[in-house]
């Protein structure tokens, strides 16, 4: 029989936690409840869950703070995050997937979308066994089987939705992906984001590249691709 997901649920409103934790395990997911950022953070540390649903305005050490912490940790660093805020507004959403989070509800939500949401983050997480396990393009190498990427040999930790995107793109070997194709690698077709969520993803794994970030270019009102060689930018 297959383990059961193991999530953990940290929101300081103690009824709404209760209510998202028992739907959970409705669903057939272990679950684990924290009402504080600090002590959601030590048992994320402690437990290795295989996936964090987290409140972003809590008193004391904020979502963002939790995420920060989580994905500068490599024994942390790809938990896949989903965040529950009260916040609509773009910048706040944008804020929220540049610091790490893999996806965001906002509420109030319907507890049937939260769960399809939920779904989706672990089927992504689940779905990354690519056909070829290793690729290696110049300094950049990733190993799909050990969810690992390094530059010149250096360590580099990604979200799981920035490790798709990044494989997606090195797989495509050149061509041209756009913003839809990646789209629908790194989240799945049921989920909706912006064109902009994808690019503040992207921004952050040109940061996490550092020297070799030149290896994802823009393709202008179309998407990113690979560039093998920098002298390639001149001539795109």
């Amino acid at each position: 029989m297959a383990r059961r997901k193991k999530i953990l649920v940290v929101d300081d409103e103690r009824d709404l936690c209760e209510l998202v934790a028992m739907n959970l395990q409705r669903n057939g997911y272990e679950v684990i409840t924290a009402h504080d950022g600090a002590t959601g953070l030590d048992m994320a540390r402690k437990q290795k869950p295989d996936m964090l649903v987290l409140d972003v305005m809590m008193p004391g050490l904020s979502g963002r703070d939790v995420t920060m912490a989580l994905r500068s940790d490599p024994d942390t660093s790809a938990i896949p995050i989903l965040m529950l805020t009260a916040k609509t507004e773009e910048t706040d959403i944008i804020v929220g997937l540049s610091m790490g989070a893999d996806d965001y509800v906002t509420k109030p939500f319907s507890m049937k979308v939260l769960m399809a949401r939920v779904a989706a983050v672990l089927r992504r997480k689940a779905s990354a066994e690519p056909q070829q396990a290793m690729l290696s393009v110049g300094q950049v190498a990733t190993d799909q089987s050990k969810h690992e990427v390094t530059v010149a040999g250096r360590p580099v930790n990604l979200t799981p939705t920035e490790f798709k995107l990044l494989t997606a793109i090195f797989g495509a070997r050149g061509r041209v992906m756009s913003r839809d194709q990646l789209m629908d690698r790194a989240m799945g077709t049921d989920v909706f984001v912006t064109d902009r969520a994808i690019d503040v993803h992207i921004t952050a794994v040109r940061k996490k590249l550092g020297d070799a970030s030149w290896m994802i270019h823009t393709v202008r009102g179309v998407g990113y691709r690979l560039l093998e060689r920098k002298e390639e930018e001149a001539s795109v």
